[in-house]
């Protein structure tokens, strides 16, 4: 091997190791990322409740910390506005069960008597997901997903 074909090759391997240092670096600075985001709406039957479960996948540099969720009517004064970091913050937890370092499996389930059902308004809603990381970043999705509320 010639010895410019040598330094050539020793230089790109330093500019190729450089950039990698730098998208790690720059991938430790990234907020969490959601990633398949679903909603399941089970109506109340009988005298049976029905249910809410959302589900999502959270991805963040060093783990993740706390999801929290909020369902809410697509025609409201919240979704005119939008919720705010601030406002999902005292909204309920998801529960997390940690893939690996970086991801973890969040799960929301809640009861829905026929009551409730019933004086909630009717058709399609939208829910919010706050992924707060381990290093204290943020994501806020307003519209993660979204479901039908019709009763039976």
């Amino acid at each position: 091997m010639s010895r410019r074909v040598a330094l050539s090759l020793t230089a790109g391997v330093v500019v190729l190791g450089g950039a990698g240092a730098f998208a790690l670096a720059y991938a430790g600075d990234q907020p969490p990322a959601l990633a398949h985001s679903t909603a399941r709406y089970t109506a109340p039957d009988g005298d049976r409740d029905g249910s809410l479960s959302f589900s999502t996948e959270v991805t963040a540099s060093g783990g993740v910390k706390s999801v929290k969720v909020l369902a809410y009517p697509a025609q409201s004064a919240l979704a005119e506005k939008a919720p705010t970091a601030e406002e999902m913050a005292a909204e309920e937890p998801a529960i997390c069960m940690v893939v690996d370092t970086d991801t973890a499996r969040c799960t929301y389930t809640v009861r829905v008597t026929a009551a409730e059902a019933a004086s909630s308004p009717q058709g399609s809603w939208h829910v919010a997901v706050l992924a707060t990381a381990a290093d204290g970043s943020t994501t806020l999705d307003t519209r993660a997903a979204g479901f039908t509320l019709r009763t039976r």
